[in-house]
């Protein structure tokens, strides 16, 4: 028997960095406090959702994983606390950058980065504007609480990225969000759409899955974005175990027999009947 405890967290972030790492500290101490041992913040919880709109100046925020002041804290924090934190961070390389996560171990070492592969671009979403699609290629991190793989907001509604990280090993999927209103349709609501596509991602592979997304309303340049929180985990079949509410902060845990999950993953058999060289149409743009 193998048991992890998976938690997640959101909150609203604030103009002030430094106030949002003391709070994403914060919400790290109360989950591992209640138990958890690997511990989602939401995607940039360090500062506002600057891509709302363009604007060039936000590049200032950047930095690169070498030295960074955010995950120096953050794996600080992990080796105290004993837990796992992918570290969502702003990086800049070279002259390139991305939207990455840092995945810091129980013991504060950094096990590698992910770069968000899939890059969104729309009213209030403007992505591309700011990031390079990621280059890392998926990735699984053997940690102390098992293999993590990690997909970043609009990764998660590409089943290919799920299924690869399921083929390379993972356990657990985790999600990382910024999601919310749409400003050119104010009344339409994807959270029912976007909580399916991930349930469905778990149950597929039948391992847990856990989202963790900010709440509150942001506003850039006149255009605002209502995010409506959300973050739950999900069991290997798909089912809710926990859910936070559309406002307010909010920790959620939730425990899982790793051992028995893979047990139950074995005996459906369907990584055994997959049928890769029929999936050609996979490999291009357009089916081909």
């Amino acid at each position: 028997m193998r048991e992890v405890a998976i938690a997640v967290t959101q909150f609203a972030p604030v103009a002030d960095h430094a106030a949002n790492a003391d709070r994403a500290e914060a919400l790290v101490r109360r989950a591992a406090a209640e138990g958890g041992q690997v511990i989602l913040l939401q995607e940039l919880f360090h500062g506002p959702y600057f891509c709302i709109t363009q604007d060039p100046r936000y590049f200032d925020w950047a930095g690169p994983v070498e030295g960074h002041p955010l995950i120096a804290r953050f794996a600080a924090l992990a080796s105290e606390l004993g837990v796992v934190l992918p570290v969502s961070f702003f990086e800049r390389a070279g002259q390139a950058y991305f939207n990455s996560i840092a995945i810091v171990d129980a013991d504060g070492r950094l096990l590698g980065i992910y770069r968000k592969s899939h890059i969104p671009q729309g009213p209030g979403y403007e992505e591309k504007f700011y990031f390079s699609p990621g280059d890392t290629g998926f990735r699984v991190w053997e940690t102390a609480f098992g293999r993590v793989g990690v997909g970043i907001c609009w990764d998660q509604w590409f089943p290919e990225a799920a299924r690869a990280m399921a083929l390379m090993g993972a356990e657990m999927l985790l999600y990382p969000t910024a999601i919310g209103s749409e400003p050119p349709a104010p009344g339409y609501d994807s959270q029912p759409h976007w909580e399916t596509v991930m349930r469905g991602h778990a149950a597929a592979n039948i391992m847990p899955l856990a989202a963790s997304n900010r709440v509150g309303t942001e506003v850039q340049d006149g255009v605002d974005v209502a995010f409506y929180g959300t973050s739950f985990i999900a069991d290997q079949t798909g089912q809710k175990v926990v859910q936070a509410g559309r406002e307010g902060e909010e920790v959620l845990t939730a425990r899982f027999d790793l051992d028995a999950v893979a047990e139950l993953r074995r005996s459906w058999g369907l990584f055994r009947d997959r049928r890769p060289g029929l999936y050609r149409a996979l490999g291009g743009f357009d089916g081909g």
